[in-house]
C-alpha cells in the first residue's frame, strides 16, 4: 500500500483551513468577539506558515522542477481535480496571507465589531483566493473566484452606509457581467479543445485545425475580458476607484490583492496556453495586453492626477499597477517578467498599508472638520463605529508622517525603497530585451511609467501637505496599537524587500525561468500518478 507523504497534504490546506473555519465561525453569537477574533487570527497564522513551507518546498528540489501536484479524489489529471504549487503560486500564498494576517489584526477593535460574520465571510474570502491559486483547472478558477466574489460583496458593504451601499451595488453588478463572460469564455475553450485543465489546454492547442484555433481565440478573448474587468484594466475598471473609496480600511487592502488575482490569471493562462509550446498561437494577445497596459496607466495616472480623496486616489494607484504589469506581461519576457513580479510585491505591500493608513489619516482633521462630518453622517447610515476608547500611542503623527512617506515612495517609484528598484530594473530588463535598436514603443512604455510615477507623486504630495501641514493646529489622534502595528510591519516589509532586492530577484529569477518552460508544467501536472492504495483494486485513469 502506498501514501502520499504528509507534507504532500500542505498543498490542499490553504482551501480547507479558511473553509472549516470560516464555517465554524458562523453559528458562535457575534458578541463573542475575542473567540471569534483567536480562531480567524489561528487561521491565518497557519495559512502564513503553510505558504511559508509550500514557499520552500518549492524552492528547495522538494518536487521535481519546483511544481509540485495534488490529485483531489485520486483522479489523475486532466479527469480528475489538480491543484498545482510552483513557486509563483507559493509567492502569492504568501503575500495573501501576510496582508490578511495585517488586516485581521487591523480590525481587531472595531471593523470585525461592525455588521454580522465578518470573520466567516474573511475565511472565505481567502478560501477563494488562494484556490484560485492554487487551481489548475478554469472551470474550478471560475469556482473559486465566485467563492471569492461572494465573501468580497459582504465584506464590500460591512460597516455600511448610503456611499457604501451605491458603490457596493456597483461592484456587484459588474462583478455579475464579468462572471458571465468567464462561463461564456470557458464553454467557447471548451468547445473548441475538449479539455479546460491548463496544462493539457496548453498541450493541445498546437494540434487543433483551423476553425478549432479560430474557436480557441474567441474563447480566450472573452475570458480575458473577465479576468481584466476583475485586474481593472481600462476602459473594463472604471468600477475600481469608486469601490476603494468607499469599502472600509481593512476591505479596501484585500481589494488590492483581489485586483492582483485577475491579473495572475492572465499571467497563469496565457503563459501555459499560449507561450513556447502553442504552435501558430503562440504570442496571441500579448500585443493586447501591452496595449491595454500602456492606456490603463496612463488613465490611472490621470485618475491620480484628478483625486482629492485617499481612497480614490488609492484606487488609481492600483489601477496604475494593474497597467504596468499588464505592459509587463505583454513583454514576456523572462527579465522583464522577474522585475514585473518584484513591482507586483512591492506595490502590492505599499498599497495595502495605504489602504488601511488612509482611514488613520482623517482623523487628522481641525475641529470644524469634524463638526461638519458628524453632521453629514447624521444624515446617512452609520459608517463605522466610534474610535476605540485607550491611549494614545506617543509620537502618532511621526508615525503617519513616516509611514505615509514610506508608502509613498514605494508606490510613485522615488529612491531609495523597492519602487525605485522595481522601475529601474524594469527599463533594464525592457531595454536589454529589445534588438540593436530599442524599438519606439518601448520608449513610450519607459516613458508613461517615469509621467506616471510623476503624477503619482504629485498627487501624493498634495494629499500628504493637506493631511499633515495644511490642516492647522490640531490634537493627535488616538491610535490603538492594533491599527499601528500591522501597518508599520508591511512598511518594514516594503524596507526588507528593497535591503534584501538581490537575494528576492535571485529567487524571482528561477521562478519566471520555471513558468516560461509551460512544457514542463504540462509534463508535471499530466504526468502525476494517482496513488495505489490498494494493488487488488483498479485505480481511476
Amino acid at each position: 500500500m502506498t501514501a502520499l507523504p504528509w507534507m504532500q497534504h500542505l498543498i490542499v490546506v490553504p482551501v480547507l483551513l479558511p473553509l472549516i473555519v470560516g464555517a465554524l465561525l458562523i453559528p458562535i453569537n457575534q458578541t463573542r468577539h475575542r473567540l471569534k477574533f483567536a480562531l480567524g487570527l489561528s487561521s491565518g497564522v497557519l495559512l502564513w506558515l503553510v505558504a511559508v513551507a509550500l514557499l520552500l518546498m518549492a524552492d528547495g528540489g522538494y518536487w521535481p522542477a519546483g511544481i509540485g501536484v495534488y490529485l483531489a479524489a485520486n483522479w489523475s489529471a486532466p479527469f480528475g481535480i489538480a491543484l498545482m504549487v510552483d513557486r509563483l503560486t507559493a509567492l502569492m500564498l504568501v503575500l495573501t496571507s501576510t496582508i490578511a494576517l495585517a488586516v485581521l489584526v487591523y480590525s481587531a477593535r472595531r471593523w470585525d465589531r461592525v455588521g454580522v460574520s465578518f470573520h466567516s465571510m474573511f475565511q472565505f474570502l481567502l478560501m477563494g483566493l488562494n484556490g484560485a491559486f492554487l487551481t489548475n483547472d478554469l472551470f474550478n478558477l471560475f469556482v473559486f473566484f465566485e467563492v471569492m466574489l461572494a465573501a468580497s460583496y459582504g465584506l464590500v458593504l460591512h460597516g455600511y452606509n448610503l456611499r457604501r451601499i451605491q458603490a457596493g451595488m456597483q461592484y456587484v453588478a459588474v462583478n455579475l457581467v464579468a462572471s458571465l463572460l468567464f462561463l461564456i469564455g470557458v464553454s467557447l475553450i471548451y468547445a473548441a479543445t475538449g479539455t479546460l485543465n491548463m496544462a493539457d489546454l496548453g498541450a493541445r492547442v498546437a494540434t487543433l485545425g483551423a476553425q478549432d484555433t479560430w474557436l480557441l481565440q474567441i474563447g480566450a478573448t472573452v475570458l480575458a475580458l473577465a479576468f481584466l474587468t476583475k485586474g481593472g484594466m481600462w476602459p473594463l475598471g472604471f468600477w475600481l476607484p469608486t469601490t476603494y473609496a468607499s469599502a472600509s480600511a481593512p476591505v479596501g487592502a484585500m481589494l488590492v490583492l483581489m485586483t492582483k488575482v485577475g491579473v495572475y490569471a492572465v499571467l497563469r493562462v496565457w503563459l501555459v496556453v499560449f507561450g513556447d509550446q502553442a504552435g501558430v498561437l503562440g504570442g496571441f494577445g500579448f500585443v493586447a495586453l501591452t496595449v491595454g497596459g500602456t492606456a490603463t496607466l496612463l488613465f490611472g495616472a490621470i485618475g491620480m492626477l484628478a483625486s482629492q480623496s485617499g481612497g480614490r486616489m488609492a484606487g488609481y494607484g492600483a489601477i496604475v499597477s494593474s497597467g504596468t504589469l499588464l505592459v509587463v506581461i505583454g513583454h514576456s519576457g523572462s527579465a522583464v517578467l522577474a522585475s514585473g513580479l518584484y513591482y507586483l510585491l512591492g506595490s502590492t505591500l505599499a498599497m495595502a498599508a495605504f489602504m488601511l493608513l488612509i482611514e488613520l489619516t482623517e482623523r487628522i482633521r481641525p475641529p470644524g472638520a469634524a463638526l461638519l462630518a458628524l453632521t453629514v453622517e447624521a444624515f446617512v447610515i452609520e459608517d463605522k463605529p466610534e474610535d476605540p476608547v485607550g491611549v494614545g500611542i506617543p509620537g502618532t503623527l511621526a508615525f503617519l508622517g513616516l509611514s505615509f512617506g514610506a508608502c509613498a515612495l514605494v508606490i510613485t517609484g522615488l529612491p531609495p525603497l523597492a519602487g525605485f528598484v522595481a522601475k529601474f530594473s524594469l527599463f533594464h530588463a525592457m531595454l536589454a530585451a529589445a534588438p540593436a535598436q530599442v524599438p519606439a514603443s518601448t520608449w513610450l512604455l519607459i516613458a508613461l511609467m517615469v509621467l506616471g510615477g510623476l503624477a503619482a507623486t504629485i498627487a501624493l504630495m498634495r494629499l500628504g501637505v493637506r493631511t499633515f501641514w495644511a490642516s492647522g493646529v490640531v490634537t493627535p489622534p488616538r491610535l490603538q496599537a492594533s491599527e499601528a502595528v500591522p501597518i508599520g510591519a508591511l512598511v518594514v516589509l516594503c524596507v526588507l524587500l528593497t535591503v534584501q532586492a538581490g537575494t528576492v530577484f535571485d529567487f524571482l529569477g528561477r521562478t519566471t525561468d520555471g513558468l516560461v518552460r509551460s512544457h514542463d508544467y504540462s509534463l508535471r501536472v499530466l504526468g502525476e500518478p494517482p496513488v495505489q492504495r490498494h494493488p487488488g483494486l483498479a485505480v481511476p485513469p
